[in-house]
């Protein structure tokens, strides 16, 4: 269990996003989803019926006031700590990471989930294992520096690159086989949503495909020119 007062500040960040949001009914669905429950199950615990909260999430509802917020707020948290405070605990680590900024280039969590096809070919990508679980949600992505990576972060540091949750695509810059990624990611033992590999590799390291469909994680090859492209790309998404 955190402590109340990392308890606290989550629930201020989660409420604050919510009611500053140009678009509070897509936050409140963000936030319920990335609590992973039901419509039925935040019903339940607020005391409401699922409509009404189908509603907010939709739209149809008037914005709910600063009150309605706190309360979602305290149900999304009540009800995770019921079940092991694994998101609580996700958010405190995605709050207080603090890797080197050259190796981490890029870090974002989708508004709504996007899939997974839409991804790769954001990224101008050619899956080389896997395609046919290309069809996942994905709910963010790391961009990260791969030599970088390799040289500087720990294995705890590694699991930070996960943000909120490992449902993401892991994008590794810098890529000249794609060996090294895909091993960090089996020592780590923690399987992202998707693997993308951008650099100058023509063709992917054997080991890297074998442990992809090992792990059963789509690994598709960005053929972008640039980095900064890769970025503003994935930017747009979500």
């Amino acid at each position: 269990m955190v402590a109340d007062q990392v308890r606290e500040r989550i629930a201020k960040q989660i409420a604050g996003d919510i009611t500053l949001s140009e678009r509070p009914d897509e936050a409140m669905k963000r936030w319920r989803e990335v609590f992973n429950l039901s419509q039925r199950a935040l019903a339940e615990a607020l005391g409401v019926s699922p409509s009404q909260i189908s509603d907010y999430e939709s739209g149809r509802r008037k914005s709910p006031g600063v009150l309605t917020v706190k309360k979602l707020v305290e149900a999304l948290i009540r009800l995770d700590e019921e079940r092991g405070g694994k998101t609580l605990s996700a958010l405190h680590r995605l709050l207080t990471i603090h890797l080197p900024p050259d190796v981490i280039l890029g870090l974002k969590e989708f508004r709504r989930p996007v899939d997974g096809r839409k991804l790769s070919r954001a990224v101008r990508g050619r899956a080389v294992a896997n395609p046919q679980l290309l069809s996942r949600n994905l709910f963010g992505f790391t961009v990260i520096d791969s030599y970088k990576a390799a040289l500087r972060l720990s294995a705890e540091e590694f699991k930070q690159l996960y943000g909120l949750t490992s449902e993401r695509a892991l994008v590794f810059t810098g890529v000249t086989t794609g060996r090294t990624p895909m091993v960090a990611i089996k020592v780590i033992g923690i399987t992202p949503g998707m693997v993308v590999l951008h650099g100058s590799l023509r063709r992917v390291d054997p080991l890297g495909i074998k442990l992809a469909q090992e792990l059963k994680v789509p690994l598709v090859r960005s053929e972008l020119p640039s980095v900064e492209e890769l970025l503003l790309r994935l930017n747009e998404l979500g």
